[in-house]
Parts: structure tokens; C-alpha cells; sequence
């Protein structure tokens, strides 16, 4: 088969689609021939050298993807060779096939083809992970995501929107604030003209947001804990900002606040599964229902992932950016 190699880190120009032995399912996993993948900011991290993959992961960068079961390993039932999934990879994604873990992959939705399939895995269950399962977001409440035009921001409105919460997203140009509002986010801030504390304050009359699903890390920390309301939970996900920044106690005291941080690449296999199990329980049936639906901005062969990074380096993207395979 073949895949994308990262013979020496560096920019776009690094990856390298080049001849590789095919993968052989494990006790437990599945061999997928893949479809479609997804490009996610850690990909351009490994791309970098700053993000190797967890021990016995695939070295290929590629976080989810969709395809055919094409072999199933020992100890695997309720999958069949021919099944059309989506799956939750530790990496291998930007392959021809991927071994899989039984317990990370999610049958096709009911409305959404083979291809598009692959922008779901990851961000569903980032978003489900974070702001339900860790933050509890609840009905009524108000949530602030921070990269609203994103992959995981996209997801992340039409999910709390399903769920009877307030959603305000920060974005740094009209036409994606104007997308955001599309999805139904109720509060729109454009980061680079506005002030996200000063805005969420007025619109929550001073309350502040409930949860924040965050994405830049240090740069955000201290303005993040001032928009919290009381009882708040930050939940961080990302470090675009930098990984370094003090943290007001007090503040968090006083508000009874709660951060968390988390990542999903780096779980052991029970965990991922566990998050799997919950999103197909109480996501899929909100995709096959039409009420929440994958974003994806543009595809491109996965031979040329290169092009796909860039993508995402220049921030022009709505949603997924997806790498398709035979093309």
C-alpha cells in the first residue's frame, strides 16, 4: 500500500506519499481499507516533530478516517468484512488501510455518503468527550467556543444547540461568524475587532459562559477564567496560543470554577472506546436524524496531503478538510 511519510519534520513539502508494507490486524482490531481521512492540527504537529505518536500507533499521521472492512482479527464480533465505517485512529490515517481497534470504529450514519464520514470521528468525539462527558454542559446553559468556523467549533454549536444550550463562538472574519450563526450559534464575536470577555458578559447579562471549549491554551488562560460564570468549567483542548500562562487562583476561586485539560490521541484503547460507545449512543442518533451534520470545507488526494495542510496553516477553512484516497 501506499501512505504518507514523514521521512524529516518540517513544513507541508515534508510529507512524502510513498510505498509501505500494509498493516496486519491484531487481537481485537480491524483492517480498514481506507477511503477518506481528515487533516487535524496535531497532524501538522507531527508534521513538525513535535507530536509522535503513542507507543505501538501507527507512525503515519492521521487521526480518523472512513472506509471498508477489508480483514477482521481474532477476537472481533459485530463487524463483517464489507462494513462501511468511520473509525477513531491513533494515527495510520493518512494511509491506503488502517488496523483499527474494534471498540474505535463507528458504522456510516444514515444521510451521510462514505467520504464525509471521515470528518466525524475525531471531532465528535472530541467535542462529546469534553463538553458533555468532562463539562456537563447542560440545557439552558451557555457555552463559548473558541475556533467556531472550525472542524471541532462546527460540530461543537450543533451538538449544544441539540441539547438546549446558548452558544456563543469567538472567529476572526465575517464570513465565518456569519457561517456560525447558520449552524445556530446565538452569539457571534469577531476575535480580532472585539473583546471575548467584555462580549459574553453582556449577552449572559453579566453571568459570563458556563462552559469554554478552548483551543489556544496559554494565550487565552487568564481572559478565559474571567468569562467563566460561577461554577464554570474551561475546558481545554488545544495549545495554538502557547502551552505556558499564570493562572489567577483567586479568580478561579472565587468563581468556583473548574479547568480541565485533555487530550484524546494519547488514552489507552478502553477509554477511546468508551467515548466511542457514548457518541454512537447519543450523537448518531442526531446525525441519522438530520439535526446534526458534518462539516467539510474541501477535499483533496491524499497523495497531495500537503495541500491540505496548508489549508489549515493559512486558517481559510469552514469545518473538515478531508484526504481522499484513489484520486
Amino acid at each position: 500500500m501506499h501512505a504518507i511519510t514523514i521521512p524529516e519534520p518540517g513544513g507541508p513539502e515534508a510529507l512524502v506519499w510513498a510505498p509501505v508494507p500494509d498493516p496486519v490486524p491484531g487481537e481485537g482490531e480491524v483492517l480498514v481499507e481506507v477511503v477518506a481521512g481528515a487533516v487535524n492540527r496535531a497532524d501538522l504537529l507531527q508534521r513538525q516533530g513535535f507530536y509522535d505518536p503513542p507507543p505501538g500507533a501507527s507512525p503515519y499521521p492521521g487521526l480518523e478516517c472512513s472506509g471498508r472492512i477489508a480483514a477482521i482479527g481474532p477476537g472481533v464480533s459485530g463487524w463483517s468484512v464489507g462494513d462501511e465505517v468511520c473509525a477513531l485512529l491513533s494515527g495510520g490515517g493518512y494511509a491506503e488501510k488502517v488496523a483499527v481497534p474494534a471498540g474505535q470504529l463507528l458504522p456510516v450514519p444514515a444521510g451521510v455518503d462514505l467520504k464525509t464520514a471521515a470528518a466525524l470521528p475525531e471531532v465528535v468525539c472530541t467535542v462529546w468527550s469534553n463538553i458533555f462527558m468532562v463539562s456537563q454542559l447542560r440545557p439552558g446553559e451557555t457555552l463559548l467556543v473558541h475556533g467556531g468556523a472550525s472542524g471541532i467549533g462546527t460540530m461543537a454549536i450543533q451538538l449544544a444547540k441539540a441539547v438546549g444550550a446558548r452558544v456563543a463562538v469567538t472567529a476572526g472574519s465575517p464570513e465565518k461568524l456569519r457561517y456560525c450563526g447558520e449552524l445556530g450559534a446565538d452569539f457571534l464575536i469577531n476575535y480580532r475587532e472585539q473583546d471575548f470577555v467584555e462580549e459574553i458578559r453582556e449577552v449572559t447579562a453579566g453571568a459570563g459562559a458556563d462552559v469554554i471549549l478552548d483551543i489556544m491554551g496559554a494565550k487565552y488562560l487568564d481572559r478565559n477564567v474571567k468569562a467563566l460564570a460561577t461554577n464554570g468549567r474551561l475546558a481545554i483542548i488545544g495549545m495554538q496560543g502557547g502551552t505556558k500562562a499564570e493562572l489567577d487562583i483567586a479568580a478561579l476561586l472565587r468563581k468556583r470554577g473548574a479547568v480541565t485539560a485533555t487530550s484524546l490521541r494519547g488514552r489507552p484503547a478502553s477509554e477511546k472506546a468508551a467515548i466511542v460507545a457514548a457518541v454512537r449512543e447519543h450523537v448518531w442518533p442526531l446525525i441519522d436524524a438530520g439535526r446534526v451534520r458534518p462539516i467539510v470545507d474541501r477535499e483533496v488526494p491524499m497523495r497531495d496531503a500537503a495541500a491540505g495542510h496548508r489549508v489549515l496553516e493559512e486558517s481559510s477553512h469552514i469545518g473538515k478538510v478531508l484526504l481522499v484516497t484513489g484520486e
